[in-house]
């Protein structure tokens, strides 16, 4: 993960449609801090929330890193991207962040399950916290808890809603196409 926490302030903000349903992102300047899916009835509830939040330096609209996210985002989903190079700044503690690196680490098309994620941070009795930091990821698909499932090979869970995770994976491992 190209993961950096990073006093500068939120810039830009918007919205993409993707086959899995709206997607929210907001960035520095410079790094990508958040991508989060969003159903279409709550969109704009949540964009209001985000502007709100960050009202003093957030803007509507791309700025380079969204714009260079929104290309990555079409390969991805055209099948043509397996791993994403948009600069990163995901905040959160210690741990989460060495959990989201590790989540980086899944390769395209494979999953790991919980227990397998949390022997690859060095912490095997860490099941339990490798799933809430996992649940706590604040860029969705870029770091992709999606690979993530029970070890005995179920889906587990997924905020985004256990139908966009299994689109995902069908994805990845060459069941299926999506296209914007």
């Amino acid at each position: 993960m190209h993961a950096t926490v990073t006093p500068e302030p939120l810039r830009y903000i918007d919205w993409y449609e993707s086959p899995v349903g709206p997607l929210i992102a907001y960035a520095t300047g410079s790094a990508l801090c958040g991508l989060s899916f969003c159903d279409a009835e709550g969109l704009e509830q949540r964009l209001q929330e985000l502007r709100q939040r960050h009202a003093a330096t957030l803007l509507d609209g791309d700025g380079p890193v969204l714009a260079q996210l929104r290309l990555q985002l079409q390969e991805y989903f055209a099948g043509q991207r397996r791993d994403f190079t948009v600069p990163l700044s995901a905040a959160g503690t210690p741990f989460q962040e060495r959990v989201w690196a590790a989540l980086c680490e899944i390769p395209y098309g494979d999953t790991w399950s919980y227990l397998q994620l949390a022997v690859r941070i060095g912490d095997a009795l860490a099941t339990r916290a490798v799933g809430y930091a996992n649940g706590a990821n604040p860029i969705a698909i870029v770091i992709p808890c999606h690979r993530v499932i029970n070890a005995d090979g179920g889906d587990g869970g997924y905020g985004g809603g256990l139908w966009r995770k299994r689109i995902l994976l069908d994805l990845e491992r060459g069941q299926g196409t999506l296209a914007l």
